[in-house]
């Protein structure tokens, strides 16, 4: 795309309208208006920020008042856990509800092939567009191929409006060459501190969204404070400490995150939606020491042993915090382990959506709202295949290293933990507890195999609404892979004026793990209409709840 092309300056207009791509919609997009009363979701991900660099979690050189005060308005977890101790397997946990033991994308490129994801994973994004909400994604999504239309791209895996960095690698410039917005890219010349573009149009789409009538979503996975330890300013308040460059410009990245916190917050009450919305902050994984960053400075990781790339706590216990002014009560402190996989199947729940069945995530909403019920976890897993696995069932915590990795020798290591006695992982209990470790060398292999879940959604096929005059059929396919029956469906095809619609005939309930085809027959009244994708809408009862879904027919 041109430097000087009218896309370009849309794009980078303060707080104004951006580009307007076509969004696909093979992997059903809603465009219906939403229901009342359901709640807005921002995600904000930080990139490799430790558990103890923000200020309520006991940070004291470095400034997160914003964070904080979400907090103290909000609720704190303090045994929250990444979905592994590095960006790709951890991001994809965090939109699939899967472990790296079941997730299409267990590895970082660096670490071997990295997978990308599929048609088959069904994200939140995938999920609450179903569902009506209108979604959107500023920032670093981590799963290529860097390519347009491809099933493991952001419009395709369920969000409308995509603007960032596909690839891993990609993300680590924060004055980039271009930016993908949806399926195109779109130069920068290098002009452009990239947070800060996240930033505008994640304020845009917020109050876009107060004004449509329908529920939204925004995922906001900054890159900061990845290395290299950038910002624009020369590191702001910390520009006369003394520390290392590296260090500087680390602490003003930790603290430009905290001010678009703030900004992101002080939108939604501008907008009129704060009230409405669930907020929820986190990292990807732990600290990192790349380039000079020398996290003991900052005692980025706590009391907890080790930083990125490690599955011992300090490279996977990350900051969560959670803020909704009418959902969530203040000041709230929460010990229970809480997992990234968590985060698909809250989302869903909170919304209204049948959950889909064997996820590994539990819904959080009866931690949210106080209403109980939260069944928590047996155990948790973080796997980076052929090289270390980790396992937490209760306070018991083994980490088991693959032949030659970390020094491991020829049959590699097994060690044990007891976190409630020993939380920093200083004593290897596998030798006094042999049984212990057995249990958990068992569960490890028992729990890493192919992904589990079933097929769910909705998918509008067929050919297309050609202008030859002729009858076509559309099949709308709907697949139930969630536990619970959708009662009292309904199927219907909405097409244009000039159609007449025939067929159609599908079942009263789709049982769990069940698919349906509904057939139709489209004939247009006359030659010479101009072809247009065709939207379906299906309606049903879950578990008690009304629901929604409508699709945009594939391809067009």
């Amino acid at each position: 795309m041109d430097l000087d092309s009218p896309s370009r300056r849309a794009l980078l207009a303060a707080g104004g309208g951006l580009l307007t791509s076509a969004v696909l919609g093979g992997s059903g997009r809603a465009e219906a208006g939403g229901a009342t009363g359901r709640p807005n979701f921002v995600i904000v991900l930080a990139d490799d920020l430790g558990w103890g660099e923000v200020g309520c979690y006991g940070q004291k050189l470095i400034a997160t008042p914003n964070v904080d005060r979400l907090a103290a308005q909000g609720m704190r977890f303090t045994s929250a856990y990444a979905g592994g101790p590095l960006c790709a397997p951890s991001r994809a946990s965090l939109l699939t509800g899967l472990h790296a033991g079941h997730s299409s994308v267990r590895e970082n490129p660096e670490g071997g092939p990295q997978r990308s994801l599929s048609a088959r994973d069904v994200t939140f994004g995938s999920l609450l567009r179903l569902a009506g909400y209108r979604t959107a994604l500023f920032g670093k999504w981590g799963f290529g191929p860097e390519a347009p239309f491809q099933p493991s791209h952001p419009n395709a895996r369920g969000f409308d409006e995509f603007l960032g960095y596909i690839t891993h690698k990609h993300a680590h410039q924060y004055w980039p060459a271009y930016l993908w917005h949806n399926q195109t890219t779109v130069a920068l010349n290098r002009a452009h501190y990239a947070p800060d573009l996240f930033l505008d149009h994640a304020k845009r789409f917020i109050r876009d969204s107060a004004g449509s009538g329908r529920p939204f979503l925004l995922y906001l996975p900054t890159t900061l404070p990845h290395s290299p330890s950038d910002v624009p300013g020369h590191a702001g308040r910390y520009a006369n400490k003394p520390w290392s460059r590296a260090n500087r410009g680390h602490a003003a990245q930790v603290t430009r995150l905290d001010h678009h916190v703030g900004q992101i917050v002080r939108t939604l009450r501008e907008a009129g939606v704060a009230d409405s919305t669930v907020l929820l902050f986190t990292g990807d994984n732990g600290p990192h020491r790349e380039k000079g960053v020398t996290p003991r400075l900052f005692d980025s990781n706590g009391p907890y042993r080790a930083d990125k790339r490690d599955v011992y706590e300090g490279g996977i216990r990350v900051p969560m915090v959670a803020w909704s002014p009418s959902l969530i009560g203040p000041g709230q402190v929460l010990d229970d382990p809480v997992t990234f996989w968590d985060l698909l199947p809250t989302l869903a729940d909170l919304a209204g959506v049948p959950v889909p069945d064997h996820l590994d995530g539990r819904s959080m909403r009866g931690l949210l709202d106080g209403s109980g019920g939260y069944e928590g976890h047996e155990y948790l897993l973080w796997n980076r295949p052929r090289k270390v696995q980790a396992i937490r069932q209760g306070d018991w915590k083994a980490v088991r290293f693959a032949p030659g990795i970390a020094g491991a020798g020829p049959r590699g290591r097994f060690e044990l933990y007891d976190l409630g006695e020993d939380e920093g992982e200083s004593t290897d209990l596998a030798a006094a507890r042999p049984e212990v470790a057995a249990r958990l060398d068992a569960l490890i292999d028992a729990s890493i195999g192919p992904n589990p879940t079933l097929p769910y959604g909705m998918l509008v096929s067929g050919e297309p609404d050609a202008s030859a005059g002729r009858q076509h059929r559309v099949v709308v396919t709907l697949h139930n892979g969630s536990a619970v029956s959708w009662d009292d469906l309904r199927v219907d095809l909405e097409t244009p004026a000039g159609r007449r619609v025939s067929g159609g005939r599908h079942p009263s309930a789709l049982p769990p793990a069940t698919s349906v085809k509904v057939v139709f027959t489209v004939t247009p009244a006359e030659a010479g209409t101009a072809a247009k994708p065709l939207t379906s809408t299906a309606r049903f009862t879950a578990d008690g709840r009304k629901v929604r879904f409508r699709a945009r027919q594939a391809g067009l």
